[in-house]
């Protein structure tokens, strides 16, 4: 089979590779019909994650059928139709017990980086009754594809962590796929005010287009104040960072307001200042985290009744053939107007 695989930092190749097989009772076998590409993805190709072995196959999002399924394995079948979750969760072990699923002992966030992803045509799926979701016949294949990760990442790490509720403001720092994630998900609590900062105009005005009631440009000045000017003096019920470099925490601290909520959903990989000077005194909640996918099904009921066309972020697609292409338009968001990418096995 056709398979994007990883071999050392800046290395990563579209190569043929053995079709995978059942090797424990609980797994599945599924073959893709869609997958994308995540910025996680891209940072192992730049070297972030060094750990991940020469000869891994990439990516931990897609929907597919299943083809094969292991002699414990209950509730899914051969032939069904499913969302393959990014979060692979036994449900035995003491974090799964908690639903803390991140960090399942035999699973977690395992496809793509520990073991083979769902960049090809088939993957192995573990644990294939708690982590691949039987996909309704009256929800669009490219809809579910966004249920794998950046819509119950955005929610749960976003917007439950950030405790929005009805009447809230709301600042999303970051208006890439987690961010979008969040924006989306953030309607369905009602907030009175969503803004959206970025510097990309093109992403700005999807923003928009998906229910922000507010954007910014970091270019156009200082951003604090253009939120206060906003919402008030006293700043944002929830800020959300989701991009992960220092100067979007920075702006998250600054904008806060007593007693609100600041929740990490980007990916760090430097150390940032943390002004605890100015903080201790606010009653801050502080948040951050791994997705769980405990709440996959409830968006899959979610949005298959929502008036948001989350199609808009699904802005290129390509064949499962043209993976180093794809790649290549998703490393280079800003001058190709990508968002999300759909990769379709033909």
């Amino acid at each position: 089979m056709k398979a994007m695989v990883y071999h050392a930092a800046n290395d990563i190749r579209l190569e043929e590779k053995p079709k995978p097989q059942i090797i424990d009772p609980t797994d599945a076998v599924v073959r893709i019909v869609k997958t994308t590409i995540c910025g996680t993805d891209l940072g192992i190709w730049k070297g972030k994650n060094p750990e991940v072995a020469d000869g891994r196959i990439l990516g931990h999002e897609g929907v597919g059928i299943v083809e094969e399924v292991g002699a414990a394995v209950k509730n899914i079948k051969k032939g069904d139709k499913v969302i393959i979750s990014c979060v692979s969760k036994c449900c035995s072990c003491d974090n799964c017990k908690k639903q803390l699923y991140s960090h399942c002992r035999n699973g977690g966030w395992i496809l793509g980086y520990m073991i083979d992803g769902t960049q090809a045509e088939y993957v192995r799926t573990p644990f294939a009754d708690n982590s691949l979701i039987p996909l309704p016949e009256n929800v669009d294949d490219e809809i579910a594809l966004l249920l794998s990760d950046v819509l119950p990442t955005g929610h749960e790490i976003g917007v439950q962590y950030g405790d929005v509720k009805p009447g809230d403001t709301v600042f999303i720092a970051g208006a890439g796929p987690v961010g979008m994630g969040v924006l989306v998900t953030a309607q369905f609590y009602s907030p009175s005010v969503i803004i959206v900062c970025d510097m990309d105009e093109n992403r700005l005005k999807m923003a928009k287009a998906l229910g922000a009631t507010h954007t910014i440009n970091p270019s156009d000045g200082d951003v604090a104040a253009k939120v206060k000017a906003i919402v008030g003096e006293d700043g944002v019920d929830c800020a959300i960072e989701a991009v992960g470099v220092p100067a979007t925490w920075a702006m998250c601290q600054d904008m806060v307001k007593a007693g609100g909520h600041i929740a990490v959903v980007g990916v760090h990989g430097k150390p940032v200042d943390f002004n605890l000077e100015r903080l201790w005194i606010k009653n801050l909640a502080i948040t951050t985290g791994l997705v769980n996918s405990n709440t996959t099904e409830m968006l899959l009921k979610a949005i298959s009744t929502s008036p948001v066309d989350f199609t808009a972020m699904l802005t290129h697609r390509f064949k499962l053939s043209e993976l180093e292409e794809a790649y290549d338009v998703f490393k280079h968001a800003a001058e190709n107007g990508a968002m999300k990418v759909v990769l379709v096995n033909e």
